[in-house]
């Protein structure tokens, strides 16, 4: 049987996260696509292509070569998850409609009311968390 979570992120989303908090709990460290994709078991191309996204953003710089690899551009304390979050998702919608129509046919929805508010909480969440509050300690 099938499960459905109302808030699934997508797995570049969330692959995304686990990058830059990976990134973030070995700040003197670069890392390679290569050698961070066995430890957040991931494919190699997935990685690569979620990489480049946080690189064109301005969250991530990369250097090529055999010493090359993946650095936070900012320090983690800086970095809001929203930003993540929006830049492979989008900002998060104020309303929940399940059909995605702008007025409910029925004239209300409380399922509607009630996703509303779970955005809210998720938006809450992203906006004041940053990368440091998940840094994995003792890498």
């Amino acid at each position: 049987m099938r499960h459905s979570n109302v808030t699934k992120l997508s797995e570049a989303t969330a692959l995304a996260v686990h990058a830059m908090v990976f990134l973030a709990s070995t700040p003197d460290h670069s890392w390679s696509v290569k050698a961070m994709a066995p430890i957040l078991k991931a494919s190699e191309a997935h990685l690569s292509k979620v990489m480049q996204r946080l690189s064109m953003a301005g969250l991530v710089s990369s250097e090529r070569g055999p010493k090359g690899g993946f650095v936070l551009l900012r320090k983690a304390e800086d970095i809001k998850l929203i930003e993540i979050y929006e830049l492979f998702e989008g900002p998060i919608q104020e309303g929940g409609c399940l059909l995605a129509m702008g007025q409910c046919p029925l004239g209300g929805c409380k399922i509607s009311a009630f996703l509303g508010k779970i955005n809210a909480e998720v938006r809450e969440f992203f906006s004041q968390n940053t990368l440091a509050d998940l840094t994995l300690k003792g890498l």
